[in-house]
């Protein structure tokens, strides 16, 4: 731990000391990147410092967005999201969450001001539901289409393995 700066001594002075008792102590010594010029990027790219730090923190581009611009495509991504969620409680807190930050940037906005309201629950859930219910009868015909052509023939479909083993038992006896 380094030692405090004492009263009357300049910050500098005090800095120029650590700095030159860490270079006799070798702390400076076999760093990577030793001699070897600082990387810059395209020349004519003025940000290519952050686009090397997104790419180097797996950053999305979204992020540097101002809160309103992000929000906006939150709420046009919406869809997609929503299609992954497979319970109606989890859709609605995905929207109460967004509709919680929405108002959080209301209350205390920031540039740029961007016409942004709070979305409808209630009509985003009605859409759920029907592209939910779309999607799980496509998964449906899917799976029935792709089972074990056997499966029918021994009445496996969508059975538990207890109740297949069971007929399967009494089916010997």
């Amino acid at each position: 731990m380094t030692e405090r700066k004492k009263p009357g001594v300049t910050f500098e002075s005090w800095v120029d000391k650590q700095i030159r008792e860490a270079q006799d102590n070798g702390a400076f010594e076999g760093l990577e990147g030793t001699g070897k010029p600082i990387p810059v990027g395209d020349p004519g790219d003025e940000l290519w410092w952050v686009r090397g730090y997104l790419k180097r923190e797996n950053l999305p581009a979204d992020a540097l967005l101002p809160t309103a611009l992000q929000l906006r495509k939150e709420i046009e991504r919406l869809p997609s999201i929503l299609i992954g969620i497979r319970r109606e409680d989890s859709a609605r807190d995905v929207l109460d969450e967004l509709n919680a930050r929405i108002v959080d940037w209301i209350r205390f906005p920031t540039p740029p001001i961007v016409p942004l309201g709070p979305v409808d629950v209630d009509a985003w859930l009605a859409k759920w539901r029907t592209n939910r219910a779309e999607v799980d009868r496509l998964e449906r015909e899917h799976r029935s289409q792709s089972a074990d052509p056997r499966a029918s023939e021994f009445g496996t479909s969508g059975t538990s393995w207890w109740t297949r083993a069971r007929r399967t038992f009494t089916r010997r006896r």
